[in-house]
């Protein structure tokens, strides 16, 4: 379904809301049909990503990831690989890069994500930052805010790197982002260094909590309304940009791992960023879901006190001081969320392996 005039419901969001849309996915081909019908004004890439795009469009990549082969003649398939992630997100940088020139660094920009296997090495998270930051004027580098990540967005932030936190799922992790971030323009500001051309964003991966807990129900056996699990991640969201608003943070939240349309109508008419793959969006402008401000429509507070009651980690999610920096790496999310990111980055090393060595069995 779509809206009158055959507008499609995320074009008619972008249009008529604060609310930003960016395709959650390098894939030129998705990338470009977002930007033309639903408005969109920014894209994400990173190593499952760049797997999932590669497998779809391999006809698109084979002859270049040959070419690189020959031309890195004593690089390893992890090497590659990441060549293989820089030069991918070079080009969707490229094709928003009108975007962003028009909107002056907020938005049109392409998100790159830093090796997941340094979220405990601060140093090594801002040197590979710097590198991803300077391959285009419009890239923003994902950083994992873990606690060794939280410090990387500050002096990432200082040395002037547009930002977007990623491995994140709760309200102390959003709150330990914003902090980090304004230390960071302070001490930019202190040194009369420009902040005017910077975009920071901080991601909420709103249905990766809902799975959190969801796995919690089955290891505890506990019994709790099944859509009380859905509302999760929208709660978190909804309090952390409450509280961004009233203490002026100077970066936007961002929604990611969809789920369910909630992650996106709820969140409509808030001056955020919604990055749903393209599949989802499809889904959603096909939908009857009607396109309103509801981001400041607080939950149901019995749904907030069923999910409190029943689940520690949903209270240690939601509340400001639920956890402290040096236990973001404990968290059940954080952890499901690090080696799947962490697999991905060896399923891609493998898959050019395959192409530097052929299995000769096959």
């Amino acid at each position: 379904m779509k809206s009158q005039n055959d507008e499609t419901r995320l074009h008619l969001m972008t249009r008529t809301t604060p609310s930003a849309l960016w395709n959650d996915s390098c894939s030129l081909q998705e990338l470009g049909d977002s930007i033309r019908h639903n408005g969109a004004v920014g894209a994400t890439c990173n190593p499952v990503i760049v797997l999932t795009v590669l497998k779809k469009e391999w006809a698109l990549w084979k002859d270049r990831v040959a070419a690189l082969i020959r031309e890195m003649p004593c690089a390893t398939e992890g090497e590659i690989a990441w060549r293989v992630v820089e030069e991918m997100s070079i080009k969707a940088a490229e094709l928003l890069k009108p975007v962003f020139d028009r909107e002056k660094g907020r938005n049109g920009r392409l998100s790159i994500q830093t090796d997941p296997r340094l979220y405990r090495n601060p140093k090594a998270i801002v040197e590979q930052a710097e590198h991803f930051a300077g391959l285009a004027p419009n890239m923003i580098v994902k950083i994992p805010a873990t606690r060794a990540g939280i410090e990387a967005i500050e002096e990432a932030t200082w040395r002037g790197i547009s930002i977007n936190a990623t491995v994140s799922f709760t309200l102390p992790q959003a709150i330990a982002v914003a902090e980090a971030v304004e230390k960071g323009l302070r001490r930019r500001e202190k040194e009369n260094k420009d902040i005017g051309g910077m975009g920071p964003v901080c991601t909420l991966m709103v249905g990766r909590l809902d799975d959190w807990l969801k796995v919690v129900t089955e290891k505890q056996g506990v019994i709790v309304d099944p859509c009380a699990l859905d509302w999760a991640g929208v709660a978190v969201f909804k309090k952390a940009y409450r509280i961004y608003k009233e203490r002026g943070y100077r970066l936007r939240l961002l929604s990611a791992a969809f789920r369910n349309h909630l992650h996106w109508s709820e969140l409509i008419g808030g001056d955020v960023v919604i990055s749903p793959p393209f599949e989802w969006q499809k889904r959603f402008n096909d939908s009857a879901v009607t396109v309103e401000n509801r981001i400041d429509k607080a939950v149901d507070p019995k749904i907030v006190d069923t999910l409190s009651s029943g689940f520690g980690d949903f209270r240690r999610a939601f509340e400001e001081n639920g956890m402290r920096p040096e236990e973001f790496d404990e968290f059940g999310s954080t952890r499901r969320t690090l080696r799947q990111f962490c697999k991905a980055v060896d399923d891609l090393s493998s898959l050019i392996r395959d192409q530097m060595i052929p299995n000769p069995d096959a």
